[in-house]
């Protein structure tokens, strides 16, 4: 299929106008075309992008391949929370697994109307929506353009892993190649050379983490993106993950009486580097070292991890190297209405624990 895009720009008959035209050798007109040969009907899809630099024709040639679709931003409520305004009929769970997959892990900020979120959130707040409301086709114009670059490609390898799951195609339309290679599209039109391809997919890049014990001096750093506020853990040996010289990753250990074995706890990851699978990974390794018994006491040890954090707790219970040993109610105080449970205040939290079995 051949889409010839044609914007007619005559040259103005004014003494500016004839001065830089004359100047440039611009003659006649100033028209912009563009012709490409896509067939998106010869293969099976899910995922496809269209990039080029700025004013290059990509949103023209979204809107002649996908029509009105490329306009249809979403509109987010002014007040609402992000975990209230996004698929209302939908269960909580498929809500909040949306949000972890598109790294919005950071609890505090699904509490907030979308308008006082940082660009970045707003960017995966929209992916998790999309994700929930799984439409037949979704176009996104300036995606990953307005955001920080290292945000959009994590970001766009989160959502593409997630979209994959489901049914659907989705279209991405950016000035930014960087993401080529973390979304993995099957297709790319590019409209610096009007040229269109298949992909074979590939791995996203690989992300090398270096892992450091240190003194906890690195938890204030971290703390402000927990989803709890905690005091410090007792006789606690810290760990830090770290990216390119860049601290990403935070957790820490404490042994129970006995020395039988040890409590996992206070597991943070960066809120830019969060969809990208760091965070099991980076836990992981360090309960293989407190097994294998490198630790300050030299005794091997299985580890206890305990979150209330629903995509945490899902995740854990697909890992093959955890089983889950325990779900507790905890309630907590509330100024609101009464809880429907046993009739007392406040509200319950679902603390679910999970040992290291490797």
């Amino acid at each position: 299929m051949k889409i010839d895009i044609h914007h007619a720009s005559p040259v103005p008959e004014t003494y500016r106008a004839a001065r830089v035209s004359s100047m440039f050798n611009v003659e006649g007109d100033a028209d912009f075309r563009l012709s490409v040969e896509a067939d998106l009907t010869a293969l099976p899809w899910q995922v496809g992008l269209i990039v080029g630099p700025s004013g290059s024709g990509k949103t023209s040639l979204g809107r002649a391949l996908f029509g009105r679709e490329l306009d249809r931003a979403p509109q987010w409520p002014r007040q609402d929370a992000i975990i209230d305004a996004i698929a209302p009929d939908a269960e909580m769970d498929q809500v909040t697994a949306a949000l972890a997959a598109v790294g919005l892990g950071s609890v505090p900020s699904w509490l907030r109307p979308w308008h006082h979120l940082s660009n970045g959130e707003q960017f995966r707040a929209n992916l998790a929506r999309l994700l929930c409301e799984r439409p037949a086709l979704a176009v996104v114009d300036e995606f990953t353009s307005t955001i920080d670059r290292r945000v959009a490609r994590i970001g766009a390898a989160a959502f593409a892993k997630a979209w994959r799951r489901g049914a659907g195609q989705f279209v991405g339309v950016t000035c930014h190649d960087d993401v080529v290679q973390w979304l993995q599209p099957d297709w790319v039109i590019d409209t610096r050379s009007a040229e269109f391809k298949w992909r074979r997919l590939r791995r996203a890049p690989k992300i090398a983490m270096e892992i450091h014990k240190t003194d906890g001096s690195y938890w204030p750093l971290f703390e402000p993106h927990h989803y709890l506020k905690l005091p410090r853990m007792i006789a606690a040996d810290y760990y830090v993950g770290f990216v390119d010289g860049a601290p990403v990753a935070h957790i820490c250990f404490s042994p129970r009486p006995g020395l039988v074995e040890a409590r996992a706890c206070r597991l943070v990851i960066m809120p830019e580097w969060q969809g990208a699978g760091l965070g099991l990974r980076f836990l992981n390794e360090v309960c293989a070292l407190w097994r294998r018994g490198v630790n300050r006491y030299e005794r091997p040890m299985p580890s206890l991890f305990h979150t209330s954090h629903p995509g945490l707790a899902t995740a854990l219970r697909a890992q093959p190297l955890w089983a889950q040993v325990s779900a507790t109610l905890y309630r907590q105080p509330s100024t609101g209405p009464r809880s429907a449970f046993r009739g007392k205040p406040g509200h319950f939290r679902a603390v679910q624990g999970f040992r290291y079995v490797e």
